[in-house]
């Protein structure tokens, strides 16, 4: 029996065109045809969600440009790893609408760039409006893979995270299931957080091809587990009946050699799949610069590679999902 497709879901919108998280973005997205789009969320100040990849801002937005805000720009250890910069939590929600997006890698992507300084930065009941309005007008069900950045981090700060997560999606109409969400997190422990405030949904762990996740550093320190040990077998024994499903760093699944090379996917699927949990891989992107060596076509890094042969070993694997920056290559090599 062949494999059903998997969800193509547009990681941050359409970042292969526009910056991301951006209204652009989302919107060409959409339109596109994605199955779902993936908003990840950090907090202002004022405990407003705001869509950004990171708390620091300064890559993504014009911050740097407004001296009001020169101040504001401070060293701080996220996660363990010292960061320089801009951060979310340092500003309102009225502050940040002062700003304007810009295209994270811009020399990769100058096409992208080209829409910079146009757009302010979106809450996340904003995307979750702009799905809602395109499955209606589009008369078909988009869904929203919500991930929760640094909770541990920010529950550190005094933010009751799973609880404004709970009240945002029920205030704006998405937690009762009645439109695909997903739920989706570095951290266990907020996904469990957010479930006991009855939220319905998918909720998916997000795992690493190296490190270990925060939330267990912080509270076993050493003892914690890492990522590996959590997608080996006996860890995916752990976790089968605490998350629905996981999504994994896609060189855990090519599972390279030395020399970039893969002889076909991993275990891992097919593990996860054993023990009923759902499998996501993120992200595929035609680029030489993300692809493994296998797969690169000449030494420009923003040119695409052999992309569609690395995405064949993944959909061999069986992934029930893939997060894709293009949205059009991604449905028409997927679907």
């Amino acid at each position: 029996m062949p494999r059903r497709r998997p969800l193509v879901i547009g990681h941050r919108g359409a970042p292969g065109y526009r910056p991301e998280h951006t209204r652009s973005s989302y919107d060409l997205a959409l339109a596109l045809g994605v199955d779902a789009v993936e908003p990840d969320v950090v907090f202002t100040s004022d405990g407003v969600l705001v869509v950004r990849h990171e708390n620091e801002i300064g890559s993504t937005t014009d911050v740097e440009g407004h001296p009001e805000f020169a101040e504001r720009r401070t060293t701080k250890t996220i996660d363990g790893a010292e960061l320089t910069g801009w951060f979310t939590e340092d500003f309102t929600w009225a502050e940040l609408q002062t700003l304007r997006c810009r295209e994270r890698l811009p020399k990769l992507r100058p096409a992208s760039a080209s829409f910079d300084g146009e757009q302010p930065p979106l809450r996340l009941v904003d995307v979750l409006d702009i799905v809602r309005q395109a499955s209606l007008d589009q008369g078909r069900e988009i869904g929203v893979v919500l991930e929760i950045k640094h909770a541990t981090y920010f529950s550190l700060l005094g933010y009751d995270v799973a609880a404004v997560i709970a009240a945002t999606l029920r205030s704006a109409g998405w937690a009762d299931g009645s439109l695909p969400l997903f739920i989706e997190a570095f951290e266990s422990t907020v996904l469990a957080d957010v479930r006991a405030h009855g939220i319905r949904g998918t909720y998916i762990y997000l795992l690493e091809a190296a490190g270990k996740p925060y939330d267990l550093v912080a509270a076993r320190g050493h003892t914690a587990p890492t990522y590996r040990e959590q997608a080996a077998p006996a860890g995916l024994d752990a976790l089968a009946g605490r998350v629905d499903g996981i999504s994994v760093d896609k060189r855990m699944i090519l599972d390279p050699d030395r020399l970039g090379r893969t002889a076909g996917p991993s275990r891992i699927v097919a593990d996860a799949h054993a023990r009923g949990l759902r499998v996501f891989t993120w992200t595929c992107r035609p680029e030489n610069n993300f692809l493994i060596g296998q797969f690169r076509r000449g030494r420009d890094k923003a040119a695409f590679g052999a992309y569609e042969g690395e995405w064949q070993v993944i959909a061999d694997a069986g992934v029930d999902g893939v997060f894709v920056d293009h949205p059009d290559l991604g449905l028409e090599f997927f679907r």
